[in-house]
């Protein structure tokens, strides 16, 4: 028999120094979301311009999937870095900065005279494409568990609809503006971002909203610690969705930078015909995230297993249905397109359960760490499959580079999706038990001094609290 499965208190906790305005945490999800939308526009923009990238340097795909590749390296290797800067300093104001980062760097990739200039900016555009930890960080502070799926499902819609609006932005002005250009608006979209960011969103103090703190009016802020760090080691189903996470983004990668060209030249659609079907299954994909993160906060109400069981319906689903839409033969467009779009509802069901399980199971000043590190291995396996897809394309066919990758990547995360499903319900009844003894030890301090605990800006974004801190 399984260990037993804490229940989750259904809350609604958020306080700055006295209290916390519901109006103003939506405003911070409106500017987080705005802040991924418009990057993964940037940041995907350059799979509808492929083609025109290719021409310009006279490169061929192996050439262009080390473009993609080089982005994903620089990523991987930042991750480790911004979680660690996230969880020891001010989330908002890193967030801020890595805006600003993203727009020079684009701005770099658009003046680049030659291609060995270009795989080097474009690398560089991997240094704020690893920023994300802090942000899911951040929006736990302002929302509890039994609401962080549809939360992150909600923000992590961007990256569809920011596919399609840099697919919008490719397909329109390419012609009339050429592909520099196009990286120019997107890359001084960052910048005007950045300053809204360091203006308008506040830092948050780590944990306020866990249900086991939920009746204190007052209680001790954790800072980072190396310890509690290394303790992300002994939680195994964590440990299981680090290794799952190694194949998970390889089908998200080898679609990004691939598929329009699998579409223009083996599928022989037109231009018109790529971008209707394309529009489709994008908004189907961005309805995918939030059903996927909804369907994960009602199961884990029920179950704290719930988020993982929505995974595994999400990848075998999408892998028997990918499977079923690369079999349809060529010329018949109508029923590729409803294939792909049944397809693109379930992939993304992992993508924000994933993360929730995360922060699931890990303390609330580590959180940034133990997501980066999450994206780190997701990002160190991501690296290779651009590049073996164009390998692989220039040896076979690109519909047999994006069918096998993806099938096989979603295998293998069903596979440790299946082994973290029994190992979870200890690891987050453990992290509960840690977040209580806390709780306990601010009433008794309190009760003790009253005057102690109050919530006062501590330097370099955290806060002080009981001991100052722990």
């Amino acid at each position: 028999m399984g260990p037993i499965e804490p229940p989750i208190t259904s809350f609604l906790h958020l306080k700055s120094g006295g209290s916390m305005k519901t109006r103003y945490r939506w405003y911070v999800v409106a500017v987080c979301f705005l802040f991924m939308l418009l990057h993964q526009a940037d940041k995907l923009l350059i799979g509808p311009l492929t083609s025109s990238i290719m021409e310009t340097y006279g490169i061929d795909e192996e050439q262009m999937g080390r473009v993609f590749t080089g982005a994903l390296v620089v990523g991987a290797v930042f991750y480790p870095l911004w979680g660690y800067l996230y969880d020891r300093y001010s989330r908002s104001k890193l967030l801020a900065l890595a805006s600003f980062l993203w727009g020079a760097s684009t701005w770099l990739s658009a003046v680049a005279p030659n291609y060995g200039a270009f795989l080097a900016t474009r690398a560089s555009t991997g240094i704020d494409d690893s920023s994300y930890p802090g942000l899911y960080s951040l929006i736990s502070d302002y929302f509890g568990p039994h609401v962080r799926g549809r939360i992150f499902g909600l923000l992590q819609i961007t990256m569809p609809i920011g596919y399609l609006l840099g697919m919008v932005l490719a397909m329109t002005l390419q012609a009339s503006l050429g592909w520099r250009n196009v990286f120019y608006i997107t890359g001084s979209l960052g910048i005007l971002l950045s300053i809204l960011i360091a203006l308008g969103v506040r830092e948050a103090p780590r944990g306020q909203s866990e249900p086991e703190l939920a009746d204190l009016a007052e209680f001790g802020a954790y800072r980072f610690s190396w310890k509690a760090a290394r303790g992300l080691l002994k939680t195994r189903s964590l440990l299981l969705l680090f290794a799952q996470g190694f194949f998970g983004v390889f089908p998200w990668n080898v679609i990004t930078y691939w598929f329009f060209r699998y579409l223009e030249t083996e599928r022989g659609f037109s231009s018109d015909a790529v971008l209707i079907t394309m529009v489709v299954a994008v908004l189907v994909l961005a309805c995918g995230y939030f059903v996927g993160g909804t369907l994960g906060d009602m199961l884990f109400k029920r179950t704290t297993r719930g988020r993982l069981i929505v995974c595994i319906v999400g990848v075998l689903s999408g892998a028997v249905l990918l499977l079923a839409t690369f079999n349809v033969p060529v010329g018949n467009q109508v029923v590729f397109g409803v294939l792909l779009s049944a397809t693109a509802l379930f992939i993304p069901f992992a993508a924000s359960n994933v993360v929730s399980t995360v922060h699931d199971v890990t303390l609330p000043e580590i959180r940034s760490t133990a997501l980066a590190v999450q994206y780190f291995v997701e990002s160190a396996g991501a690296a290779l499959a651009p590049w073996l897809a164009g390998y692989i394309a220039v040896r076979s066919s690109l519909g047999d580079a994006i069918l096998w990758i993806c099938v096989v990547s979603w295998l293998i995360c069903a596979l440790f999706f299946v082994l973290a499903v029994r190992l979870l319900p200890g690891d987050v009844a453990s992290m509960r038990v840690m977040l209580r003894e806390r709780a306990s030890q601010a009433r008794a301090e309190l009760a003790v001094e009253p005057g102690v605990g109050s919530l006062e800006p501590g330097g370099k974004g955290t806060f002080t609290g009981l001991n100052g801190t722990a």
